[in-house]
């Protein structure tokens, strides 16, 4: 039997699509803005005003002077060597803690989940924080990057989640056998984990490419500046000067605002084009614990 909709659910449907289909334009056009004023003429776009559907006077000179950058591509290796390096620290401490935190018998384990969840509410601060790191010595060094913020309550909590989720009788017959912690920690529960492991190095290295906050707070070298710092400078601060050097242009003033543009296409698109592929894994993060099965 074909279920037959009523006026008012055809009407409601009609309603939905066309608020989707707006919601999307709008989500979606700037970045489609950003994409073709960088290819386009940096005098015609910055003379024109309105919507930009299409490239006026294709050109490539911005991605060129990015290209040529030193500091662009230091920034990238920074970040490669942050995401990787910081990435692995995260994810080895957060299972870690998650599989300790879920053996029976822990000493203190009640207390000691409190504190983890009561970090997700209260902080002892920026200064604090700062001052921590200034005396443990990580000030203006790239371990910084890597040590601070390596672990993430929020990724632990869906890790002990699906640790629990686990059957116990795994962990029994290995403990029969004589296997010890560590053995059904590297080759019972990790190759069972490799879901979980998936979601949260997704989510630790998206957070580690976008972070600028961290660099900005204990970083003072340039030389250890993440992409993201360097991106941070010529949107805010409307610095070019560590791109491309003044004059390269006839109108100084439009060649910058179109040098900004590729430079975030740059630093973006590389996330950007793996977000397809990974965004299922985000979906299943959400719902790691939500159901038990």
């Amino acid at each position: 039997m074909v279920y037959k909709k009523t006026k008012g659910e055809i009407i409601f449907d009609c309603f939905n699509y066309l608020f989707l289909t707006l919601l999307v334009v709008v989500t979606l056009y700037p970045c489609y803005y950003v994409l073709v004023a960088s290819v386009s003429n940096p005098i015609e776009i910055f003379a024109s005003n309105g919507m930009l559907l299409y490239p006026k006077g294709f050109s490539l000179s911005s991605y060129a002077e990015v290209i040529k950058s030193d500091q662009i591509w230091i920034g990238y290796k920074n970040t490669i060597i942050y995401v990787v390096c910081g990435g692995f620290l995260s994810v080895m401490l957060t299972v870690t803690a998650a599989f300790g935190l879920t053996r029976k018998g822990l000493p203190g384990k009640n207390l000691i989940m409190f504190l983890i969840m009561f970090t997700m509410y209260f902080s002892g601060g920026l200064i604090p924080t700062y001052l921590v790191v200034k005396a443990v010595g990580l000030l203006n060094s790239p371990l910084a990057m890597i040590i601070v913020n390596a672990v993430t309550t929020y990724n632990l909590i869906i890790t002990i989640s699906y640790f629990r989720n686990m059957p116990d009788t795994l962990e029994e017959a290995a403990k029969i056998d004589g296997a010890g912690d560590y053995t059904v920690l590297f080759r019972i529960m990790l190759p069972l984990a490799k879901p979980i492991i998936a979601v949260i190095s997704l989510y630790y290295m998206v957070a580690i490419w976008n972070n600028f906050m961290t660099a900005l707070i204990y970083l003072s070298d340039r030389k250890y500046f993440p992409l993201q710092m360097i991106l941070r400078e010529i949107l805010i601060q409307n610095n070019t000067d560590s791109v491309a050097a003044s004059g390269t242009a006839d109108d100084a003033q439009a060649y910058a605002e179109n040098l900004k543009f590729a430079i975030i296409v740059v630093s973006t698109l590389p996330i950007l084009c793996v977000y397809p592929f990974i965004q299922k894994y985000f979906v299943k993060g959400v719902m790691i614990g939500a159901i038990k099965g």
